[in-house]
């Protein structure tokens, strides 16, 4: 029996954002838990863990082409009450999103050194940087299916699966970090690499779990047997979905790649404490985009379950209905952010060139996290809508020019530093916010369901 809960536009936006919320922030908590917890045992080894961070967040979005596609055809045809192509649906993006996976393990595992020399990591950041990313990139294939699992699950009204799930993987993580690090497995003297190992241990477990939770709550089995003969509607479908979606992802996480060479280069001249700077802000803007990124994602669900049942009226309702609450709330706690960044940077280190430039970054990000905010839910509810071009026009275009031309001209040219990042950064996302907006008010999204 397909176990799924009913989703209208009267569905508490919160009964599906707070799991979302909290499954996320823990999702990248595992790895801002290595950052942290390695921070007081070696500050090198944070710059060399952000590097290679940098770079396997580039990689896995490659991932999110057929999960997003997952989410949202799930989305229409559970709206549309078409339940007998959902089985094929799943088996088809599991199989694809775990051959991707394991093409892109074996990328990471033989060419992850030549990759990271392309990336400019100084020198002295380069040991820890390859033997993270070779242990945690060869095992990357575990997120992709993973990622895809939860999709499902949340696209069915399910949130609290995968929620507990990552609670218990953060859990193990952090275990395994102290040991590592601090504890009785500190004499291996493996530093990066154990904490590498024992996020790779933590997926592993998280991921044997959730396909057992799977088979008893979602009650369809995954086989090959639905992939003969090939499903060529449903992959044309994805790939109409998913290409263009992860496209504008792809784009923005490569353009934080060569955004993230920049900041090296920064570094060589101003000293490596821009690159623990940048670490250590990303982890404090988190709270602020897991929540815009919750409330997107259970706005995308409930968009695509109207949308696949003909209510686009009613779609129009809950965007709009959660959009603007969301951007008084994403400012007002990026504002608390900024006046708690001092306590906060100081919880990561000592350093005062750190907590005085980190201070200066999270007043720049209040605008930054605005426009973000405005950027992923709108976008995530053209894309449940079946408008999935237009965010990749506008991002491809404003990504290259302000957030990475801005950043090389501000921070390098200009001599602003890790601040002229930031502000190409913010104008980035504040001109796409306002453009998504106009797109959605505008209508023209209407008539593109998929499920017609």
């Amino acid at each position: 029996m397909h176990r799924t809960k009913a989703i209208s536009e009267n569905t508490p936006l919160y009964v599906l954002a707070w799991p979302i919320f909290i499954e996320i922030l823990l999702q990248m908590l595992i790895g801002s838990a290595d950052t942290i917890m390695i921070s007081r045992y070696s500050e090198t080894a944070v710059g060399s863990i952000s590097n290679a961070n940098s770079l396997l967040n580039v990689l896995t979005i490659t991932f999110n082409i057929f999960a997003i596609a997952t989410g949202i055809i799930v989305s229409q045809y559970l709206g549309a009450k078409k339940k007998e192509e959902i089985p094929k649906v799943y088996s088809l993006a599991i199989c694809i999103n775990l051959a991707f996976g394991v093409l892109i393990s074996t990328i990471m595992a033989l060419f992850g050194t030549s990759i990271l020399r392309l990336l400019n990591v100084p020198p002295a950041l380069m040991g820890d940087a390859i033997a993270y990313l070779k242990i945690v990139g060869g095992f990357v294939f575990i997120q992709a299916v993973f990622m895809t699992i939860g999709v499902i699950f949340r696209s069915n009204g399910l949130m609290k699966p995968t929620l507990f799930i990552s609670i218990g993987m953060n859990l193990i993580n952090i275990v395994g970090n102290y040991l590592f690090l601090y504890g009785g497995l500190k004499g291996l003297g493996l530093g990066a690499s154990g904490v590498a190992i024992s996020s790779v241990v933590s997926r592993v477990i998280g991921l044997i779990v959730v396909i057992i939770v799977f088979k008893r709550m979602i009650g369809i089995k995954i086989s090959l047997k639905d992939l003969r003969p090939f499903p060529k509607d449903i992959f044309v479908k994805m790939l109409k979905v998913g290409l263009p979606s992860a496209g504008e992802q792809i784009s923005w996480n490569f353009s934080q790649v060569v955004v993230t060479t920049i900041v090296n280069t920064i570094a060589i001249t101003s000293g490596e404490y821009i690159i623990m700077t940048k670490s250590y802000a990303g982890i404090v803007c988190m709270f602020a985009y897991v929540y815009c990124a919750s409330v997107a994602s259970a706005t995308q669900i409930v968009v695509g379950h109207l949308v696949g049942a003909g209510n686009e009226d009613g779609a129009n309702r809950r965007l709009i209905k959660s959009l603007f609450p969301s951007l008084g709330i994403t400012m007002g706690i990026t504002t608390g952010l900024y006046f708690l960044s001092p306590m906060l940077f100081g919880l990561f280190t000592d350093n005062p060139q750190i907590i005085e430039l980190g201070q200066k970054i999270i007043l720049i990000d209040i605008i930054l996290e605005v426009g973000r905010c405005s950027n992923l839910i709108v976008i995530q509810s053209l894309r449940a809508a079946g408008d999935v071009l237009f965010p990749v026009i506008i991002g491809l275009i404003s990504m290259w020019l302000l957030n990475v031309g801005g950043s090389y001209l501000l921070g390098i040219v200009g001599g602003l530093g890790l601040v002229g990042v930031w502000i190409s950064m913010a104008s980035d996302e504040c001109l796409r916010g306002v453009l998504v907006i106009i797109r959605w008010l505008r209508g023209s999204w209407r008539g593109k369901r998929l499920t017609t």
